[in-house]
């Protein structure tokens, strides 16, 4: 690739700042264009020279490591691959970003604690970032890890009217030298930029291959024969044309906003030739005030999410669109505008708070057993022909209550089924038989006297409830509901609090990440797989000398859906069929010798 024309501030295109380090020569008109001192200059050049500062480790709660950057020429380390390594994705690719550095010199940030003692701590930021505009530093952090800190340190960590974070002290020292602070968080990342990212990883990393001019003729003479084509129609004429296809979406020669749809589901992938094309082929498509957007009705009231925020429509005119947003927030979209936002999936409707009833609804049904749904889907086909015949009495008084809890049921909730599901989870009494009283004394010592370090067990801890019984007069509990109290806390919060976080997990009850991220096994095969390392109960011996050379060892690759690595048969352990990759050299042919050793 060759740098682009120079521009009239920099010497250089603001494109070819996204894609390549700046020289010394372009790194002074940079500064000069942002209006930065001489010591800051003198800063920055300093840490683009220095080494990182610390060095990021791998905890039972974060997956580190190191990224090959092709921008900056040097491998760039992140501490989680769910938060910065998504952050370095998108500065990789980001044409506002001209450098990025990881780990800088640690600075020095001075705040007060809730008490108000002036405190000063060193603090090393993720990254320092050099943009077309602006540099600074970031710290990245995930979303519930900020919530956290904000209740711990809400001096140094505090959230905005706008719903994003903030860190002071990190302001207040980067603004002595006219640069930024920003505290970013895992909520702000968009995941299908990410996903397309990793799809179009080895067409952005690697030296395209050469193809014949009639490849790129015919992919640029259909796109624009049919703007807004999908890419499974382009793909579906030659399939053959896939890399080339890909290449030139990734070298922005075919247009596709990478942020709005992901490229694994090509039948949603609009396609243009330019970003020019894409904003005319919108303005063609406009419509008349009072009309409806796919998927989203032009009437004011409607809630739509724009960029992560919510909004309302509180206006429609001929032109423009309206939106109010949270407080005083309001601005006004050209229509044409809105529908590509809607279009390219960046603006989306929102469903309407759910009502009382339909949170009872839900409420019941995920609160039924498999047993309870079965009864009820045999007394809704019971029923079911005199739902359809007001007139016709069922025959019966089951059936004829059955078919008055689902009318009463519809009124109630808009729907009847929840009236058939069985009420015999809540026949008798199910109320506390222990005072209220007794009850919290009993939790009192379970969290105060068991559930700490010191361990003690349940006899001594429940002697000392009964003596705090006795000194209050209070009914006390007998020792097998104490038990059964303990017993029913959660596992892994009484270990950890006995006996530590490292004790505790293997209690640490599993859950799934249920927010939209890349996929977890890839969207191409083998982008993702499990390597399956295996010792044989072969030993190797050197056929001259009888020096053993160690056991063999068989290594196999598999995709992660396979849920399993299949057993070795004994042809495989004997090593007689097949020569592995893992295996430094072939068992051909096989012998043993008097002692049974394999022998090459």
């Amino acid at each position: 690739m060759q740098r682009t024309c120079l521009c009239k501030l920099t010497g250089m295109s603001q494109q070819s700042w996204g894609l390549w380090m700046l020289d010394a020569h372009q790194f002074g008109d940079w500064c000069r264009q942002l209006g930065l001192s001489s010591q800051t200059e003198r800063m920055i050049q300093q840490i683009r020279a220095s080494p990182p500062a610390r060095h990021v480790r791998s905890g039972r709660g974060n997956v580190s490591g190191r990224y090959p950057s092709r921008k900056m020429g040097v491998t760039i380390q992140f501490e989680s691959h769910r938060n910065e390594l998504a952050a370095i994705y998108a500065m990789e690719h980001s044409r506002a970003v001209v450098e990025y550095w990881d780990q800088p010199p640690p600075i020095k940030l001075a705040y007060r604690t809730r008490v108000g003692r002036a405190i000063g701590v060193l603090h090393t930021p993720d990254f320092f970032v050099l943009r077309t505009d602006s540099a600074g530093w970031e710290e990245w952090k995930l979303e519930d890890d900020l919530r956290r800190l904000a209740e711990r340190q809400p001096q140094r960590y505090c959230r905005t009217a706008e719903d994003t974070w903030r860190c002071p002290p990190g302001e207040a020292y980067a603004q002595a030298f006219g640069l930024s602070y920003q505290l970013r968080s895992s909520a702000e990342i968009n995941w299908v930029f990410q996903r397309n990212m990793l799809f179009l990883e080895d067409y952005l990393r690697a030296e395209p291959a050469p193809s014949p001019p009639a490849v790129a003729e015919t992919i640029q003479r259909m796109v624009a024969a049919q703007p807004g084509m999908t890419l499974q129609e382009l793909l579906h004429h030659d399939i053959s044309l896939a890399d080339a296809i890909y290449f030139w979406i990734a070298t922005e020669h075919v247009y596709v906003a990478l942020d709005a749809v992901p490229l694994a589901e090509p039948a949603r992938v609009p396609l243009f030739p330019d970003r020019d094309t894409a904003l005319a082929y919108a303005h063609v498509h406009e419509t008349v005030a009072g009309s409806s957007v796919p998927g989203i009705p032009l009437a004011c009231g409607v809630a739509v999410q724009w960029d992560g925020r919510a909004w309302t429509i509180g206006h429609v005119g001929e032109t423009t669109v309206g939106l109010r947003g949270e407080g005083s927030a309001w601005t006004e979209v050209p229509l044409q505008v809105f529908e590509m936002l809607v279009r390219q999936g960046k603006l989306t409707g929102l469903a309407p708070a759910p009502t009382q009833a339909q949170i009872t609804v839900t409420e019941r049904l995920r609160s039924a057993g498999p047993a309870e749904v079965r009864e009820a889907n045999r007394r809704y086909e019971l029923i079911r022909p005199f739902l359809q015949e007001a007139t016709v009495t069922p025959p019966g008084r089951t059936a004829y209550r059955w078919l008055a809890r689902y009318r009463q049921a519809e009124r109630l909730y808009g729907t009847g089924y929840v009236g058939l599901l069985p009420r015999t989870r809540h026949r008798g009494n199910r109320q506390a038989k222990l005072p209220e009283a007794t009850r919290a004394l009993m939790l009192h010592h379970i969290v105060q006297e068991y559930e700490t370090p010191t361990q003690k067990n349940k006899q001594s801890v429940y002697a000392a409830l009964l003596h705090a019984c006795a000194e209050r007069g209070v009914l006390a509990p007998s020792y097998k509901t104490f038990v059964r109290a303990v017993n029913t806390r959660s596992r892994y919060d009484q270990t950890r609090k006995r006996q530590g976080a490292r004790a505790a997990y293997v209690h640490e009850p599993f859950y799934a990440t249920l927010d939209l991220t890349t996929p977890r096994h890839g969207d191409r095969p083998f982008e993702i797989v499990h390597l399956d390392h295996t010792e044989l109960d072969i030993e190797l011996v050197c056929s001259r000398t009888g020096r053993p050379l160690g056991e063999l060892s068989y290594r196999r690759l598999f995709p992660p859906r396979a849920r399993g690595c299949p057993p070795l048969s004994a042809a495989e352990q004997s090593g007689v069929h097949a020569h592995h990759p893992g295996m430094r050299a072939p068992l051909w042919p096989p012998a043993a010798d008097a002692g049974g050793r394999w022998r090459t």
